[in-house]
C-alpha cells in the first residue's frame, strides 16, 4: 500500500522525533496543524498531551521538558496561536530547557495576501530559539523523505546539547489536511536501518591540564574564598563541588534552586542562611579574594550588592554554555567549562587544606546564629509568609518537587527552607523570572508522575487560572499553597511602597476575587487555612490525595513586611552580639 505525500512526510517527521528521544507533545487544537497533530496522535510511543490555551500548553511542556531534563514537542496551528507560545519559550530559552516548537502555516502563495489566520511566522522567536528553520512542503520523493527525518533528529540535536533550549521549526501545508494515519506504513518512509538519523555527537567543555594548573595555583594559599552555587541543573556535580569546597576549605552560598541544600551529600559547608547574612554589616563587610560560581545569578539581592561592593575580588564563573551571565559586572573570569569535569579537575590540582580557617569558621558560625534565629522567628503562630517553608521543609516528602511563583514565593524559599538530607527537588521559573504560566509548569511537572507542590501568590495564580484545565483534563496531582495577600506583595519591599498617593493603584493591584470559585470550576479541593495546625493537617491530607487541592492562607502585606524586617533586624542584632567581625575591613 502507498501512501499520499503527506502522509509519508508527516509520519516520517513524527517517527524520526520519537527515535531522537522524543516522548512527549502537547498540542493545541487547530485546522492548518491537523497533519502533525493526527500523526502524532496515532504514534504509538509519543504520549499526547492536549491543551486549549497555547499559552499555557508552551508551559505545561516547559514542566514536562523540566522534569524529565528531555525535549518536548509543541504543536499549534498557523497565526497568533503561535504567538502565544512566545513568554514560555524566551524562559525555556534562558533556563536551558529544550524544547521543539512546531508550528503550522499556510503554504507560501496564502501568505501577504490577506488569507485568514495568517501571519508572518518567519523567525518570529528571534534570538530566543537555538534554530530556526522553515521546512519545505510536503513531498513523496526519496531525498525529501531522507530531509524531513535529517531536520527532526538535528532539531532534537541542536535542542539537547551545549547550551540546551527550544528550536523552532515552521512546517507550511496545503489543503487536504487530513493524513491516512492508519495506515501501517504510515511511520516507514524514510527509514534507516539503524534506529536514528544522528546529526552531531558533542562532548562537553573543559580547560587543559595546564590551565588547571594556573587555576590552582591562584588559589594557593588563599583562605578568604567562596563557592556559589547558584540555580541550574547540574545534581551530577554536587559530589565534585561538596569535594572542592572541603579541598579548599570554602564556604559554599548555596542557591534554593541549586542542587546543593537538598539530597544526601555533605552540607557541612553548605551556607542556607546567606541571604540574612549578607543583610548585615556584620558578614557584608568581609571581604572574599576569590568566589567561584557554578550557575545562574542567585535570587539574592543581598548577593548581588555583595558582589557589586567587592568588586575587585576575583570573581570566577563557571559556564557549560556561551552565556555571559554576570549582571555586576564583577571582575574576574569567565570560563566556559562542563560543571562537573571542572570541579572535579581542579579539586585534583590543587593541594587541600589541612586545617580549617578562621574564615570559614566565621561563616559557619554566622550561619548556625542566622539558624538559630530563624527557628525562634518561626515558632511563632501568626500567618508569617516565610513559615510557609518552613513548615513545608518539615512535611514534604521524600521524592517531591516543590515548584515557587516568582516575587516574594521564591524569595522566601531562599530564606526559609533550610538544608535537607531529604531528595526534594527545588523549581522555579528563574529564566526571565516571570509570573506567568507557573501554574501550567507546576502541572508540567507533575504530568511526569512526580509528586508535586505549588507555592504561589495571588497574582500569579490569577495569572495562568487557565492552566488549571489541565489537573481536570489529564486528571493530574497537584497541591497548591495560594499565599493571598491581595496584591503585589514584593512592592511593599521597594522604593515605590513610601509613596502611598499611588501605591495601591498601579502596585498593590488587590484583585478581590474568590479562589474557591476558580478552585471548584476545574473541580479542585479548596480549603481556606485557618491556623498552622489546620495547615499541617490539611497538607497532608492533600499531598495524599488525588486531584487538585488548592490550599489559601490569607495574609497582610504591610505586617508580612513588617515581620521581614523584624527577623532581618534579629539576625544583625544575634550576629553583633554573638560573633563580631575580626575580617571587617
Amino acid at each position: 500500500m502507498t501512501v499520499d505525500p503527506l502522509t509519508a512526510y508527516v509520519g516520517a517527521f513524527v517517527d524520526e522525533l520519537n527515535n531522537a528521544d522524543i516522548e512527549d507533545v502537547v498540542i493545541s487544537p487547530g485546522s492548518r496543524s491537523t497533519p502533525l497533530a493526527m500523526m502524532f496522535a496515532q504514534h504509538p510511543q509519543i504520549k499526547v498531551w492536549l491543551s486549549v490555551d497555547e499559552r499555557s500548553a508552551a508551559f505545561f511542556a516547559l514542566g514536562i521538558a523540566k522534569s524529565k531534563e528531555k525535549p518536548v514537542a509543541l504543536v499549534c496551528t498557523s497565526g497568533t496561536a503561535a504567538a502565544n507560545y512566545y513568554p514560555a519559550i524566551i524562559e525555556a530559552s534562558i533556563s536551558h530547557i529544550p524544547l521543539i516548537i512546531l508550528t503550522a502555516d499556510r503554504p507560501h502563495e496564502l501568505r501577504d495576501v490577506g488569507a485568514p489566520q495568517s501571519i508572518d511566522q518567519i523567525g518570529m522567536y528571534g534570538k530566543y530559539v537555538k534554530w530556526f528553520h522553515e521546512m519545505a512542503l510536503p513531498e513523496m520523493e526519496e531525498g525529501m523523505l531522507r530531509y524531513v527525518r535529517s531536520n527532526a533528529g538535528r532539531a532534537c540535536a541542536i535542542a539537547n546539547h551545549g547550551k540546551k533550549g527550544p528550536v523552532h521549526l515552521n512546517l507550511p501545508f496545503r489543503e487536504p489536511l487530513v493524513p491516512e494515519y492508519r495506515s501501517s506504513e504510515a511511520f516507514q518512509y524514510g527509514k534507516l536501518e539503524q534506529k536514528a538519523y544522528r546529526s552531531f555527537e558533542a562532548g562537553s567543555r573543559n580547560l587543559t591540564e595546564r590551565q588547571y594548573g594556573e587555576l590552582a595555583n591562584i588559589l594557593k594559599g588563599v583562605e578568604k574564598g567562596l563557592i556559589v552555587c547558584g540555580p541550574g541543573q547540574y545534581r551530577h556535580a554536587v559530589q565534585a563541588i561538596t569535594e572542592l569546597a572541603e579541598a579548599l576549605d570554602f564556604p559554599i552560598l548555596a542557591d534554593p534552586l541549586s542542587p546543593l541544600r537538598t539530597g544526601e551529600h555533605s552540607k557541612e559547608l553548605v551556607i542556607d542562611n546567606y541571604d540574612a547574612l549578607l543583610k548585615s554589616e556584620v558578614i557584608n563587610n568581609e571581604k572574599p579574594d576569590v568566589i567561584i560560581r557554578f550557575g545562574a545569578m542567585p535570587v539574592s539581592k543581598a548577593f548581588y550588592k555583595y558582589v557589586q561592593k567587592h568588586k575587585d575580588a576575583d570573581y570566577w564563573i563557571i559556564e557549560e554554555g556561551e552565556e555571559w551571565r554576570d549582571p555586576a559586572h564583577s571582575s574576574g573570569r569567565m570560563i566556559y567549562a562542563d560543571t562537573q569535569q571542572f570541579a572535579e579537575a581542579l579539586g585534583h590540582a590543587i593541594e587541600s587544606t589541612d586545617t580549617p580557617t578562621e574564615w570559614t569558621r566565621h561563616w559557619r558560625r554566622a550561619n548556625a546564629i542566622a539558624g538559630d534565629e530563624k527557628h525562634a522567628f518561626v515558632t511563632s503562630d501568626a500567618f508569617f509568609e516565610g513559615k510557609i517553608f518552613s513548615r513545608l521543609e518539615q512535611l514534604i516528602p521524600d521524592g517531591t518537587t516543590l515548584f515557587v511563583g516568582n516575587s516574594m514565593p521564591i524569595r522566601d524559599l531562599d530564606s526559609f527552607f533550610s538544608t535537607t538530607q531529604k531528595e526534594i527537588q527545588l523549581s522555579a521559573n528563574r529564566g526571565a523570572n516571570g509570573i506567568d504560566g507557573v501554574i501550567s509548569t507546576a502541572l508540567g511537572v507533575a504530568a511526569t508522575g512526580q509528586k508535586t507542590v505549588l507555592v504561589i501568590g495571588d497574582l500569579s495564580f490569577y495569572h495562568d487560572m487557565n492552566g488549571l484545565l489541565a489537573s481536570k483534563m489529564h486528571e493530574l496531582d497537584l497541591t497548591v499553597v495560594l499565599v493571598n495577600n491581595n496584591g503585589g506583595g514584593i512592592f511593599s519591599f521597594l522604593p515605590q511602597y513610601e509613596h502611598p498617593d499611588h501605591f495601591e493603584q498601579l502596585f498593590g493591584t488587590p484583585i478581590d476575587i474568590s479562589f474557591e470559585q476558580s478552585t471548584n470550576l476545574y473541580d479542585g479541593h479548596y480549603h481556606l487555612v485557618k491556623s498552622w495546625n489546620d495547615f499541617d493537617y490539611a497538607f497532608m491530607e492533600s499531598i495524599n490525595g488525588k486531584g487538585l487541592h488548592v490550599l489559601e492562607i490569607q495574609t497582610n502585606r504591610d505586617e508580612n513586611v513588617r515581620l521581614h524586617r523584624e527577623y532581618w533586624d534579629q539576625v544583625d542584632s544575634a550576629l553583633r552580639d554573638r560573633l563580631g567581625s575580626p575580617h571587617a575591613d
